[in-house]
């Protein structure tokens, strides 16, 4: 990768290896003209840490995601995942690793099921991969269960014979939370999951994040467009463009001093009030330690 980065592995991990782990990734789509949606990524994910995924619409994020979710699988490359290769997994083991790893999107509504109710919503991953949640025996402990989740998520365990259109699309989110939690996974894709929402309730669900991070040892990969959020939640991110990782490194000194002539480009789309203010200001106005107001 010939750019002028950050170390994309990250600092050594206290634990040893990386929780994640990606080498050499590539995908093409398309038969005679190719279309290189990654190429050459390498990047680590360590336990307990949110990295955040940022660039500009089409750069490549969403199929990165998918890549290491072992939805798509890589044209080059390998990912892995509590240090097992996906790619080398069989059917039953691929299906056990995917229990540790769940994803948030970005818009709940449509995530859900209409016609299902809410306790039908959140314990589908439970009936799914664990057959002791499935028939008629089982419903009372699934229940049980799923208000267990509703609970941790900030929700009333009573809600679940209601339908997703009777909830704020905050509520939808804690719902969506709720269920990406059902089989204890160690790591969250979390898909731009606030920026459907109004910002005193984007504020309150990052809140939730946090503290569920806290309390459970999840990892977090945060996808975003919204740098004060990557400010606020991130440890680590990682910029791309055109398929390809531009930079990576701590939160703070990326903002601070972003390397890459992208990310410096990404930086000063960030409207300000003052523009002769600039991406300086703008990064100060990301910070979580809140120096724009100084």
């Amino acid at each position: 990768m010939s750019t002028d980065t950050a170390d994309t592995t990250g600092p050594a991990s206290p634990a040893g290896r990386p929780l994640l782990e990606l080498r050499g990734l590539r995908k093409e789509f398309g038969g005679r003209r190719t279309n290189v949606a990654v190429d050459d990524v390498s990047l680590d994910v360590h336990e307990g840490e949110t990295l955040a995924l940022v660039g500009e619409s089409g750069c490549g994020k969403t199929t990165l995601t998918r890549l290491l979710l072992g939805l798509l699988e890589p044209t080059a490359g390998s990912v892995s995942f509590g240090g097992q290769d996906l790619a080398t997994l069989t059917a039953a083991e691929l299906r056990g690793t995917r229990r540790q790893m769940q994803v948030v999107l970005q818009d709940p509504y449509s995530s859900m099921n209409p016609r299902m109710r809410i306790t039908d919503i959140v314990a589908e991953p439970l009936v799914t991969h664990d057959p002791e949640a499935r028939g008629r025996r089982a419903r009372a402990r699934t229940r049980q269960r799923v208000g267990e989740l509703l609970e941790a998520v900030g929700l009333d365990a009573g809600i679940q014979d209601r339908y997703p259109h009777e909830f704020s699309g905050g509520q939808r989110q804690r719902i969506s939370i709720a269920r990406a939690l059902a089989l204890h996974p160690r790591m969250l894709v979390l898909d731009e999951p606030t920026s459907a929402l109004d910002v005193s309730v984007q504020a309150t669900v990052l809140d939730l994040l946090a503290d569920l991070q806290q309390r459970l040892g999840l990892t977090y990969v945060f996808v975003s467009h919204n740098l004060a959020v990557v400010a606020q939640v991130a440890d680590r991110v990682a910029v791309m463009s055109r398929g390809r990782l531009v930079e990576v490194g701590e939160t703070a000194a990326v903002l601070r001093t972003p390397r890459h002539p992208y990310t410096r480009q990404l930086f000063d789309a960030v409207p300000v009030l003052d523009p002769r203010r600039g991406r300086r200001a703008a990064a100060r106005a990301s910070s979580p330690t809140g120096e724009a107001g100084r």
